[in-house]
């Protein structure tokens, strides 16, 4: 399991000390539960991504603590931390370049499986098996992958090999960064469904970064739903509850954003609700969603409200007015 109180990073402002600096998270509290789906959802730059690679152990946090089976990361070393971290393996968004185009995918696999083979004691022949069987377990004909580059295997193939590669140390949890977002859209339900099956197959915990709300709803299944706003969470709950009742402004937006398929689904009169566009350097006091919300009042200036259940709601949010909106279209009754 793996639990964050309160983490924080802040970055340096571009143009020197008097820049303002980028809180790129703030206060963030989460728990990954063992076999368990969590997602993140949220505009662009707000700060899913740093989150993600401070899970991973790629990025390192200002504040707060992180908890992984009940080891406090902020008190080992840095030897002792790669163990914990060797188990959580991310899955890059894009798989153009996230394989060494001089390799072939043989290489790419055998290489981490040739230091897990030293780790667990086995055999060299080990190898081949276990990279057959992997890429196997992900969809791919071995004989036809392995002795290829990655420049000879579709878009689809190599977001694959790249999940095959991540269950190479055999990880507890997949941190899966917008996985599908440069995916030809005809071949992103089968990365998605093959990241579904492998959570329910081998008892992974999965964390889903994306701003797409459909592929959250479909890969976060009986999981859990973040919504992160200026690198703070201001909903959360279960993914199911969080998208057909939203009571955050912000959340409401997002969803009221989906395309809808006139004569197959209704939008309702009062779906869409307008979104100001974001002014980035500006630092709003009180809530920060604040400049941007279409139902703010006036003491919503007074300080960003912490995560309740306040007006009785099934979940949590940072709103001093939550009102649930039906802001998701359903299919028409005459469709």
């Amino acid at each position: 399991m793996i639990v964050a109180t309160g983490i924080t990073r802040t970055f340096a402002g571009r143009g020197g000390r008097r820049s303002t600096p980028v809180h790129a998270l703030r206060q963030v509290d989460l728990t990954i539960p063992d076999g368990g789906a969590v997602s993140f959802i949220g505009e662009s730059g707000c700060g899913k991504t740093t989150l993600g690679r401070i899970l991973c152990g790629l990025e390192g946090f200002d504040g707060g603590e992180l908890t992984i089976d009940g080891q406090p990361v902020s008190r080992l070393r840095e030897r002792q931390r790669a163990p914990l971290f060797r188990r959580i393996q991310m899955i890059h968004q894009d798989p153009y370049s996230a394989l060494n185009p001089t390799r072939t995918i043989a290489n790419i696999l055998g290489d981490p499986l040739a230091l897990r083979a030293r780790q667990l004691g086995k055999p060299d022949d080990w190898i081949a098996g276990r990279r057959a069987e992997l890429l196997g377990l992900v969809g791919l004909d071995p004989g036809y992958v392995l002795p290829r580059y990655p420049h000879m295997l579709s878009g689809g193939m190599r977001q694959r090999v790249v999940i095959a590669r991540a269950l190479t140390v055999d990880p507890e949890v997949l941190v899966a960064d917008e996985a599908v977002s440069m995916i030809d859209v005809s071949l992103r339900l089968g990365i998605l469904r093959l990241l579904r099956d492998l959570r329910s197959e081998l008892g992974i915990s999965l964390l889903f970064i994306t701003h797409d709300v459909a592929t959250a709803r479909y890969v976060g299944q009986d999981g859990e739903l973040y919504v992160i706003y200026r690198g703070a969470v201001v909903e959360h709950g279960s993914t199911d509850t969080v998208i057909q009742r939203p009571v955050h402004p912000y959340s409401q937006c997002l969803l009221s954003a989906i395309p809808v398929l006139r004569g197959i689904e209704e939008p309702g009169p009062d779906r869409l609700i307008p979104l100001a566009p974001l002014e980035e350097r500006v630092e709003p006091p009180g809530c920060l969603f604040r400049p941007r919300c279409p139902f703010a009042r006036d003491d919503c200036a007074g300080r960003q409200p912490p995560l309740g259940r306040l007006g009785g709601t099934e979940q949590e949010h940072a709103c001093r007015y939550p009102q649930n909106r039906e802001v998701v279209a359903v299919p028409a009754a005459n469709a």
